[in-house]
């Protein structure tokens, strides 16, 4: 199993949207960065992601599941564009905000510290353990 972060705005796109989509989960759609498009590929059904909400709250909020391998993103009729689909599994029990992550010396390598900007990244197993520790969330 492989681990992932998925940055939305809660403006846009809120943790309590994603719960509300229940099992059938939704396409995280929208995606228009080549790198970040190439993490969605490389993702597998059962993989785990952090919901992660950016702006003013910048923090993680909760924990979501891959249901569906890339496919087509149904929001263009550009092909070079995919997407997953993900489903809500349990919300952080206290959200961890980016100035914990940024501050914790064990995850200073973290691509959310050093790619703050992209909205898919890959999480290791080490910093999934250490941040759902921060959250007081069974990982």
């Amino acid at each position: 199993m492989n681990y992932w972060l998925f940055k939305s705005e809660p403006s846009v796109w809120g943790w309590d949207d994603q719960v509300a989509k229940g099992d059938a989960g939704e396409e995280w759609d929208g995606v228009r960065n080549y790198q970040a498009r190439n993490f969605m590929r490389d993702m597998a059904v059962g993989d785990l992601g952090f919901f992660y909400h950016s702006q003013k709250e910048k923090a993680i909020v909760g924990i979501v599941e891959v249901c569906a391998a890339a496919h087509p993103d149904s929001t263009t009729d550009d092909d070079r564009w995919e997407c997953v689909d993900i489903r809500a599994q349990r919300p952080f029990v206290a959200p961890v905000t980016l100035d914990m992550v940024k501050s914790d010396s064990r995850l200073t390598d973290m691509a959310l510290v050093r790619m703050s900007r992209l909205s898919v990244q890959p999480v290791t197993a080490q910093e999934w353990k250490i941040v759902c520790e921060l959250g007081k969330t069974a990982n």
